[in-house]
């Protein structure tokens, strides 16, 4: 649906993306990662033509976009951009009708939200009177009401308590499924592996890596496993790592060395009984932190 190719933006001797190439499908869930300053704000503008790059293109449904295709985009800044003395009614219909919903489409569609975010008591409240968990809500309204094809998510869990952080998730999850393609763009890291279907890492201006979740995991997998034994009579060799004892139980943590899961497990077998038997895999921030550090050492 999206196609980033051979992306430039600089500003002045600064260079905030290079020869950036990125591919989002229709319908899935693509996270945009990086550290502050990596570029990925310049590139949600650029896609949002707030500016333009220096070269390169960016196209959806394989054409360049143009001014009819802001239309078809939902943006969820950063920094949020509600009008503080404004209702909550007021606010969501006028940024209905800025894009394009009727009179009447805008009424219906914010009648909608508002009930299924049980905030319809909220309808007369300024925006100034709200909590900021409570705007954020209003922002997210505002962002979705003309049902975009491709919703721009940057840091929306941010002010959110972990209650209405895992109901936005769940939203985010309904929108997908109604076939919404969905940017994201967040620092939080266990959303990224519980949300996203494909995801890229940019650092200094630069692609680091793209894939999905369980390829890059796979990539990055330390070759190690984690068991849990019920000891028999046999000692356990003494340069195996332990982790943890309880009573007869022991958590080991070993590297396979060369050899198959399979020979690992029949020689684990002559130690006691096998209760739990796995690989290991690093979390997206272990690969976060690596990546980044990586990069900064070369």
């Amino acid at each position: 649906m999206l196609e980033i190719h051979k992306l430039n933006k600089s500003y002045g001797s600064h260079c905030a993306l290079s020869e950036l190439d990125l591919r989002v499908q229709e319908g899935e869930i693509f996270g945009l990662l990086g550290p502050n300053g990596a570029g990925k704000t310049t590139l949600i503008r650029i896609i949002n033509q707030i500016i333009e790059q220096d070269s390169g293109e960016v196209r959806m449904d394989g054409v360049l976009l143009s001014g009819a295709s802001i239309r078809k985009i939902g943006y969820l800044p950063e920094e949020r951009g509600l009008y503080k003395k404004m209702s909550v009614w007021d606010q969501l219909i006028y940024f209905s009708r800025i894009k394009g919903l009727t009179a009447m489409e805008a009424k219906q569609r914010v009648n909608y939200w508002l009930e299924r975010f049980e905030i319809a008591s909220w309808k007369g409240k300024k925006i100034e009177d709200l909590s900021k968990g409570m705007a954020q809500k209003i922002q997210f309204i505002a962002t979705v009401i003309h049902q975009p094809r491709l919703l721009i998510l940057d840091e929306p869990f941010s002010g959110f308590d972990p209650v209405n952080a895992a109901l936005l998730k769940t939203e985010i999850i309904n929108l997908k499924k109604e076939g919404t393609t969905i940017l994201l763009s967040t620092h939080r890291m266990e959303s990224v592996e519980l949300l996203c279907d494909q995801v890229a890492m940019i650092h200094k201006s630069k692609k680091l890596l793209d894939g999905s979740i369980l390829d890059i995991k796979s990539r990055f997998r330390p070759a190690q496993i984690r068991v849990t034994l019920e000891l028999g009579n046999t000692a356990l060799p003494k340069q195996w790592e332990v982790e943890s004892t309880e009573e007869n139980r022991v958590s080991l943590l070993l590297p396979l060395q060369g050899q198959s899961p399979n020979q690992l497990l029949r020689e684990l077998m002559s130690f006691g009984e096998i209760l739990a038997f796995q690989e290991v895999f690093p979390s997206m921030e272990e690969i976060f932190i690596q990546q980044v550090n990586s990069s900064v050492d070369a």
